[in-house]
């Protein structure tokens, strides 16, 4: 029990801590879930944004639900999930109903605009560790190439991306004898 409520201790403070969706709370879960916590290496946190970005619902709530599911079964994936999702359930609530009577102020539009220049920045922060660990040689950056180029050129969805990347991942790493 004392490791369901560490479950979900850890991850409603990434979820009151996290402005801007699945991706601005990369830089978050690195340092709760992979340096403090140890509950995930940062591959394993890569791979579970992977699936969780091919998988129904929002990427933030997969990844939880995977982190606590590896940790402590199905209902570590339960709490990590209300964990996660606990705060923004209150603080929604909570402005739901004066958002509007808020919104056409200045100061309050202003300060959403640096609120999302600051989840650019955390993105963008959060895209460049991940990348350190995951281009590693010539076959991952053709690969990481590829994938962005179709993605701010092309319309397809990002589980094609996925999927195309893991059939040249097996189908490229066996041909060259090397371990996936």
């Amino acid at each position: 029990m004392k490791l369901l409520l560490k479950l979900f201790a850890v991850f409603a403070k990434v979820g009151v801590m996290t402005f801007g969706g699945g991706y601005a709370m990369i830089p978050i879960l690195q340092r709760e879930v992979v340096e403090k916590q140890k509950w995930a290496s940062e591959e394993e946190l890569m791979d579970y944004f992977a699936i969780g970005q091919c998988t129904p619902g929002i990427i933030a709530v997969n990844t939880a639900t995977f982190i606590g599911q590896k940790n402590k079964g199905v209902f570590g994936g339960i709490f990590a999930t209300l964990g996660l999702v606990f705060p923004s359930l209150v603080i929604i609530s909570l402005l739901a109903g004066v958002i509007e009577a808020f919104s056409h102020i200045v100061w309050v539009q202003h300060a959403f605009g640096g609120i999302r220049i600051c989840v650019c920045v955390l993105i963008v922060n959060a895209v460049i560790k991940l990348f350190k660990k995951a281009v590693i040689d010539k076959f991952s950056f053709v690969v990481f190439l590829a994938v962005a180029l179709a993605a701010f050129f092309t319309d397809l969805s990002p589980v094609i991306f996925v999927l195309v990347a893991a059939v040249l991942g097996v189908v490229i790493k066996n041909a060259g004898g090397k371990k996936a």
